[in-house]
């Protein structure tokens, strides 16, 4: 029997904002729904942080839009009034199901108060999709901003088990699953690191290891930055690449940088790296690095996986169930020698071959069709 055709509606960042994660995976979701024969709309939003609380250097993208995808810029997250229109709007397009993204408590009134008047209006299933309930960074009122959003929705994909876990402590009733981020395949296919390095400027027999995507403080480059510098490392030929936008405080690894004396061992590129150069930085390196201090998940660990890269991440949050120990990377402990030891290792044992086959094997599991199918199931709880 043929599967009914429906209608989504996905609420959340895209073109023509740029496209970290939150935007890339929302346009990536709409392609996997469009390929299965569904009718996509995503509504993003006009204006999605005021200026005073964006710390990068500009919100929107340069690149052409993306191929196929009918995206709506209709929703600005801090005028009460535009929430209500924004709402209505999606009601006409009588979605059978609208998907939310949800991702820092500073959200919650605008994307809480469109579901409400959505599940009022027109009653179709909203579903949201939570890469994290409790925010990296914490205020005392994000409990209350959660709470509000998770009373706006029917069912919850979690990206993480940890996340599973943090919707108990907001709503105890309705449904929720766990799924993984499923892969990013979005930024084509990998070239040769001779070619990567070539149109980087790098140099093409040096062994690189990566750092990427915007660096604030909980991703812990510093414990990187310590690791490079230790003595464990010392007698060691690789480099560290560093790809990604500072969103905070620059000088405080510049200084890590010139007292320890890495400026030969760390190579900088701290613009924001647009999708279409994203292939070029992962094809160059050997391995990717998350010194994370804490996290749900991230989808760095899936761009690594579709070039088929080793990772060594933290064992914080939900990082550790995406990366198999010994198998397609290590998991150590959030500190710069032990990041030094696993880096050491992957080295000195020479694991590069063996952990990328098992990264070819191990990412199948991590499928948009399966994704889809988990949702499908809580709709029709």
């Amino acid at each position: 029997m043929e599967r009914p055709r429906k209608k989504v509606v996905i609420i959340g960042s895209a073109y023509p904002l740029r496209g970290g994660g939150i935007a890339t995976f929302n346009e990536r979701l709409a392609q996997a729904y469009q390929d299965r024969g569904d009718e996509v709309v995503i509504y993003t939003f006009s204006l999605q942080y005021p200026s005073i609380f964006f710390p990068g250097t500009t919100q929107f993208s340069k690149e052409d839009p993306p191929v196929g995808l009918n995206i709506k810029v209709k929703i600005n997250s801090v005028n009460p009034l535009n929430w209500i229109r924004s709402a209505f709007k999606i009601a006409v397009e009588k979605p059978d199901l609208v998907i939310v993204r949800f991702w820092i408590p500073f959200m919650a009134p605008c994307l809480g108060s469109i579901a409400r008047i959505l599940r009022w209006r027109y009653k179709t299933k909203i579903i949201a999709i939570t890469d994290n309930i409790i925010p990296h960074e914490r205020r005392f009122f994000d409990f209350f901003l959660v709470k509000y959003f998770t009373g706006s929705v029917d069912g919850f994909v979690a990206m993480s088990k940890s996340v599973l876990n943090d919707i108990s402590g907001f709503d105890n009733e309705k449904p929720r699953i766990y799924h993984p981020h499923p892969l990013y395949d979005n930024f084509g296919e990998g070239v040769s690191k001779e070619e990567a390095c070539r149109r980087l400027s790098l140099d093409e027999k040096t062994p690189y290891m990566l750092f990427f995507g915007f660096i604030r403080d909980y991703k812990g480059l510093d414990l990187l930055l310590g690791a490079l510098a230790s003595s464990t490392l010392s007698g060691l030929n690789v480099r560290l690449l560093i790809a990604g936008e500072f969103y905070g405080n620059e000088e405080k690894y510049m200084d890590i940088i010139r007292n320890r004396n890495l400026d030969d061992k760390v190579v900088l590129r701290t613009s924001f790296i647009p999708n279409t150069e994203v292939y070029l930085y992962f094809s160059a390196c050997d391995l990717v690095v998350q010194p994370y201090r804490h996290a749900t998940q991230s989808g760095v660990t899936q761009i690594a996986y579709h070039f088929g890269k080793p990772i060594i991440t933290t064992n914080v949050g939900g990082l550790a169930e995406m990366i198999p120990d010994g198998k397609v990377g290590y998991v150590v402990s959030p500190d710069p020698e032990s990041i030094a030891k696993a880096i050491y290792r992957f080295y000195h044992e020479k694991k590069a071959a063996e952990f990328a086959s098992n990264v070819l094997i191990e990412r199948e599991r991590f499928s948009w069709e399966g994704l889809l199918e988990e949702i499908d199931q809580i709709v029709v709880v």
